[in-house]
């Protein structure tokens, strides 16, 4: 009864996420936002299906011609495309990570790591540092060192729910080892999702102290040039504004806390 329940959420779930998807994909091309966050929305969406294409409307879409710019200047909305690009570019390698352990059969010791890693370099190096580089005046290595403690911060976050969340899960869902098979998918689904609320609130305090950017409005060049100002002024301002090493480390700690605790839920309950 139980497995039948089960497979039943499975099925429906990503039924509902193809259609989701797929009207995602097509609208974000109208939407005035930087073509990162564009992907990222994208992602996410497909990860989490209708729950992503929600986040998606609620926080991204252009409600009217024009408004864009005011729509996401709301400080949840800022909040919301820094945590989707945080999730987006980490979630392909915790998922490459995923699939290999499932595939060599590591221990789930051993998976968490590998998983970390995976996860912290993508995000890190490319969809951090690669993809906006040009928020450090076109610099790689400049990026890779603005970027480092904002990405850890939000990856340690990230990973305090998904580690438990899968671990968990795989120890009673056998089949999701199987990344051939949709239980696989929807444990990762969920755990992501968990992992999305719980770095929601650290994004929030990098967006807050001008470590990590939000939405931005792209408009055609034409219509561009008060927007691109404002944008500049603020890098600016994220420049003269940022917080004390104290504080950083201070916020360091307590995410090395949150991902302990993880863990230690995951290794009490789920045999790490």
């Amino acid at each position: 009864m139980y497995t039948s329940v089960l497979e039943g959420v499975i099925l429906l779930w990503f039924a509902l996420a193809f259609p989701f998807l797929i009207f995602v994909i097509l609208d974000i091309r109208s939407t005035p936002e930087n073509p990162i966050l564009k992907l990222g929305f994208v992602l996410v969406t497909a990860y989490t299906g209708v729950i992503g294409a929600f986040l998606y409307v609620v926080g991204c879409r252009e409600p009217l011609p024009g408004l864009h710019e005011r729509y996401v200047s709301a400080r949840w909305r800022q909040v919301l495309g820094s945590t989707i690009h945080c999730v987006a570019g980490d979630g392909i390698g915790i998922l490459v990570g995923a699939v290999i352990s499932s595939v060599i059969h590591v221990s789930p010791f051993f998976d968490v790591p590998i998983e970390y890693f995976l996860g912290f370099l993508f995000g890190w190096a490319i969809f951090q540092s690669l993809f906006m580089r040009d928020m450090a005046g076109g610099s790689y290595r400049r990026s890779l060192a603005s970027t480092f403690i904002p990405e850890l911060l939000s990856m340690n976050l990230l990973m305090t729910a998904m580690i438990p969340i899968s671990t968990i899960s795989l120890a009673n869902l056998p089949e999701g080892h199987n990344p051939l098979g949709v239980v696989f998918w929807f444990i990762f689904s969920m755990a992501l999702l968990g992992g999305l609320g719980m770095a929601y609130p650290m994004n929030w305090w990098l967006v807050s102290r001008h470590l990590k950017h939000g939405m931005m409005t792209v408009r055609p060049k034409t219509h561009d040039s008060e927007n691109m100002t404002s944008q500049h002024i603020d890098m600016h301002h994220m420049k003269e504004s940022l917080p004390g090493r104290r504080i950083i480390l201070i916020m360091a700690s307590i995410s090395i806390l949150a991902l302990t605790a993880g863990i230690t839920i995951a290794w009490l309950f789920g045999g790490l």
